[in-house]
């Protein structure tokens, strides 16, 4: 039986994790799981620890154990803890090379390679994937990030023939669908509406994946209420505060403690980088020219 089919025992626990539930997976109960899918789950719920901040709980975990898939979280944990770290990048090229056909290895160490710029690394490493659907996901968010929108769906559009019905795959597309735009912000919505609304699935990733596309359709008001739901569940959820600075700005409002806000929870967040690139470009401009007294 496939795993991850519709009578797969991993199929709740992995759709737990796209949606952004990391303590539902830490929780699950998988002592009645099959040999084969144990060690899947047990990544599974070391990531969900990792994206809860506790990646340094993780590495004691895991400590001595040196297997490519344990090698990987490991790796992933330290990027967690920084990033930038230049022996991290290194050990996950060499693993990436040593392990290339492991999808732990594919998914884990493209992340760390795609996080520290080497995104045509990461994209050699996850297009050797063998129909995993994670790997396709990170493959189209690279793609996004490079402004690639078509080559991105592209892959959501190959992976739908194969995977119709998949969570995974239908949030790909929503993220596609907000890079479109038009009719596709209104599909994006349906599906991230429909998972942040639901008891069961609610998440703050879906709150934010909401409020975007409420944003694109100049919803602002229902925008700020799926917000304010993300950062009442998180309030240090720094993509909600990333979100809510933008949705601050389009209200006209003030952003200075957001943006200081934001400061405090990750400085090298991707919006700050950017805000910090185009205030440099445009004090670069501004030399450019001088004021002009009229006499």
């Amino acid at each position: 039986m496939d795993p991850f089919s519709a009578e797969g025992e991993l199929l709740n626990i992995h759709n737990a994790f796209y949606q952004g539930q990391y303590q539902n997976v830490i929780d699950f109960d998988t002592s009645s799981f099959s040999p084969e899918n144990a060690l899947p789950a047990r990544i599974l719920q070391l990531r969900a620890q990792i994206a809860n901040g506790q990646a340094e709980e993780v590495l004691a975990e895991i400590e001595g154990e040196d297997t490519p898939d344990m090698s990987a979280v490991r790796l992933f944990a330290q990027c967690a803890i920084s990033d930038s770290a230049a022996s991290t990048v290194e050990d996950a090229e060499k693993l990436a090379k040593s392990s290339s056909e492991n999808p732990t290895v594919q998914i884990l160490c493209g992340s760390v390679l795609q996080a520290n710029g080497k995104s045509e690394e990461a994209l050699t490493l996850l297009a050797k994937h063998q129909g995993n659907l994670e790997a396709v996901a990170i493959i189209v968010q690279i793609h996004l990030q490079q402004n690639r929108t078509d080559l991105a769906l592209k892959e959501v559009q190959a992976a739908r023939r194969w995977a119709q019905d998949s969570l995974l795959v239908n949030i790909a597309e929503s993220w596609v669908g907000l890079r479109i735009g038009g009719e596709k912000y209104q599909q994006a919505f349906y599906v991230f509406e429909e998972m942040a609304q639901a008891p069961s699935t609610s998440a703050t990733k879906s709150l934010i994946g909401q409020a975007v596309a409420e944003m694109h359709l100049g919803r602002l008001p229902e925008a700020e209420a799926a917000l304010q739901q993300a950062l009442q569940k998180d309030p240090k959820d720094v993509d909600a505060i990333a979100n809510s600075t933008v949705l601050t700005v389009l209200s006209g409002k003030d952003t200075t403690e957001l943006v200081s806000s934001l400061q405090s929870n990750e400085p090298n967040h991707i919006f700050l980088e950017g805000l910090r690139e185009k205030s440099e470009l445009f004090d670069q401009a501004a030399t450019k020219y001088s004021a002009k007294v009229a006499s």
